[in-house]
């Protein structure tokens, strides 16, 4: 059975990390929810009504995030986080394009909650999913919106399975291969918070998230949460 699990170096080079998880199967992600479509454009207006003047590099709900990909290598500002990436689009008065319900409403949920939040395809995973640095060898991967494959640099945070990277410097771009579609049924999300984010905030960006998932897309939905006592969960929901 595919399990998530956190490498220990991760744990020891950010010691306070959380990594929320949300395991789901049998969902209907077909269509679009004009329920889910209205919470994630009130999200969006939120964030550009409360990032309007601010510099939102110097967020503390941002920084963390610029911290710690300068810390594996990664500049920040060529290779922003995803909340980073969300927040800036809203701030523009960006819409984002309707992808499928599952991506709408996690976006909505990290805009609402300020956390990253991305997700993947389990019938796309081979093998064991983990978040560990990259190493020298690691395979070239097709990342979204790109026309051809590149390696991960080594030293930077990826998820990866057996095949290779599902998503590149921890949160910032997703592998094509694994993206959640309309046809997706079984599958999981992540809820990533480094401090000031406690575990009771986190906590409840994960619950809002379950409970919207189980809402609009039916199916069943199982939560952990990982950290440095707990590096590992299963990725089936039932």
């Amino acid at each position: 059975m595919t399990s998530l699990r956190v490498a220990p170096e991760i744990f020891q080079k950010f010691p306070d990390a959380l990594i929320g998880v949300v395991a789901f199967s049998g969902v209907d992600n077909a269509g679009e929810s004009a329920e889910v479509t209205a919470a994630l454009r009130a999200e969006e207006d939120r964030a550009a009504a409360a990032f309007g003047g601010v510099s939102i590099p110097d967020h503390p709900r941002i920084a963390p995030w610029r911290a710690a990909y300068r810390a594996f290598g990664a500049k920040p500002k060529d290779h922003p986080s995803s909340i980073e990436n969300l927040v800036r689009r809203a701030a523009k008065g960006q819409r984002l394009p309707h992808v499928s319900t599952l991506v709408d409403l996690y976006n909505a949920v990290s805009l609402r909650h300020l956390v990253p939040v991305g997700g993947e395809d389990l019938a796309s995973v081979e093998g064991d999913v983990e978040l560990a640095f990259a190493g020298e060898n690691e395979p070239p991967v097709r990342l979204l919106g790109e026309p051809e494959p590149r390696p991960p640099k080594p030293g930077e945070v990826i998820y990866r399975d057996a095949v290779g990277a599902l998503c590149r410097r921890w949160n910032w771009k997703e592998a094509d291969r694994t993206k959640l579609t309309e046809a997706t049924r079984d599958g999981f999300l992540v809820v990533e918070a480094l401090p000031p984010v406690m575990r009771a905030e986190l906590v409840a960006a994960l619950t809002d998230l379950a409970e919207m998932v189980r809402g609009h897309c039916d199916g069943t939905v199982r939560t952990a949460i990982l950290d440095d006592t707990h590096p590992e969960t299963l990725l089936k929901a039932t």
